[in-house]
């Protein structure tokens, strides 16, 4: 434990993050000062103890060049200005994941990747629980690792994003994992998939066993990396997806482990996903045969790839947490494109290059509804199959209109949602809610 006492620490960003990080400098009867560039009001702001000063509308330059140790909420991009400076002044600069991994005796199993990670991270929650492991879950989803009460707990299944790893140094972990990585917050990172990928290969350092995508190089761990390496992904790697008599199976070296053609999710995705998740247990020595119900039953996560309804002979699916295009390839490749499939695409691209999309957009099939910040920029990849709209409920109105028994309408939007919600949950419970009035006012257009 690092002992904070006369530290003058700032505290950036006002969310659940950086009250996380209050009330744990607190715990350490340490009171520390409070920046937000938001100047609303918010809800979280209220919760402030009234002997904490806070800040409000920009970067206080003056309270960040006075602080011993910075902490930065995961959203705070580290490439201002400010920040150069005071790390030349000697300043430290971290986040709440690191702050938490200076504390913890927990067994950490960390997981990243551009796409997957909340799946396979609840897919292993389930399964370790099953196990009688004490097990928890934090990080970029479910609540900050610093609410976690150790005592209840041995081991942290940590999921974590470039963002959260960008400030982590002392992050130690039993196994760590990269997915896949594909183009992603290029707005964060200068258009730089290779920056991109170094520091989500920050997850490797100081891990037991690293485990990554045989199939894509961007997760391979740096040749520094001394770490036991196990690969997952190809019939070359240490487990892979292999037919056996028309069943398809998760193989470890000539093992079969586990028929994933018994799963209720039936997307070659999360057949990967499986595969890591049953790669980690058979790696932590659990037998398969004690947890594989848990995978067997997986329904899969609120907003990915979520079928709401299936009604008329119309398919309707719920895929809002598809926040950038690798996502959105996945959902386009398990469809059936025989059928007419209606695409929802639009929001905050985040510098993404679109066009990558193109080839998965092109079959005769696919009509493309585009709204938000970025759709013109999107609507440029096939403009004679693509309708524009101010936002997502003037497209659904449009669909509603057009759309006829066999059709496939796909909410699948290859963007960030904050240009017009607050979130992908936000998005995709619109998205819900308008099918339902559709349907509950008899098909009638309102």
């Amino acid at each position: 434990m690092q002992n904070y006492k006369d530290k003058n620490i700032v505290i950036i960003g006002i969310g659940k993050t950086g009250m996380s990080c209050i009330k744990f400098f607190l715990r350490k009867n340490i009171i520390p000062k409070v920046l937000d560039e938001k100047t609303y009001i918010n809800k979280e702001l209220k919760k402030i103890p009234k002997n904490i000063e806070y800040y409000l509308g920009e970067i206080n330059k003056k309270w960040i060049l006075d602080a011993n140790i910075i902490v930065v909420s995961p959203g705070i991009n580290l490439k201002n200005p400010i920040f150069n400076l005071a790390e030349k002044l000697g300043i430290e600069i971290i986040g709440d994941i690191e702050l938490f991994c200076r504390e913890t005796k927990l067994s950490i199993i960390a997981i990243t990747g551009s796409n997957g990670k909340s799946t396979v991270s609840t897919m292993l929650l389930n399964m370790l629980k099953k196990s009688k492991y004490r097990v928890t879950i934090g990080g970029n989803i479910g609540f900050p690792v610093l609410n976690i009460i150790e005592d209840n707990f041995d081991i942290l299944i940590l999921e974590i994003s470039s963002f959260q790893l960008e400030s982590t140094k002392k992050l130690k972990t039993k196994i760590s994992i990269i997915i896949n990585l594909s183009r992603d917050h290029m707005d964060r990172y200068n258009e730089n998939i290779q920056e991109y990928s170094n520091i989500k290969n920050k997850i490797y350092n100081n891990a037991e066993i690293c485990l990554f995508n045989l199939e894509d190089k961007l997760t391979y761990p740096n040749k520094n990396i001394t770490s036991k390496k196990i690969s997952f992904n190809s019939e070359n790697a240490d487990y892979y997806l292999k037919k056996h008599k028309n069943k398809l199976w998760i193989y470890n070296k000539n093992i079969k482990l586990f028929n994933v053609s018994r799963m209720k999710l039936k997307n070659l995705h999360n057949h990967i996903n499986a595969m890591i998740a049953i790669a980690i247990v058979n790696i932590l020595n659990i037998p398969i045969k004690k947890v594989e119900k848990e995978l067997v039953n997986f329904k899969g996560l609120k907003h990915r790839f979520e079928l709401i309804c299936h009604k008329d002979g119309i398919k309707w699916i719920n895929d809002s947490k598809a926040t950038n295009i690798g996502s959105t390839k996945a959902a386009i490749k398990d469809l059936n494109t025989k059928s007419k499939i209606r695409i929802l695409l639009g929001g905050d691209g985040k510098n993404t290059n679109f066009l990558e999309l193109k080839k998965y957009l092109e079959h005769n099939s696919i009509t493309i509804y585009c709204f938000g910040k970025d759709k013109n920029k999107i609507a440029k990849i096939l403009p004679k199959k693509t309708k524009k709209y101010k936002n997502l409920k003037e497209a659904m109105r449009d669909i509603f209109i057009q759309v006829k028994s066999g059709d496939t309408v796909l909410l699948s939007p290859a963007c960030a949602s904050t240009d017009q919600f607050l979130n992908f949950k936000h998005r995709g419970n619109m998205f819900i809610k308008l099918v339902k009035n559709f349907y509950d006012k008899k098909n009638k257009i309102i």
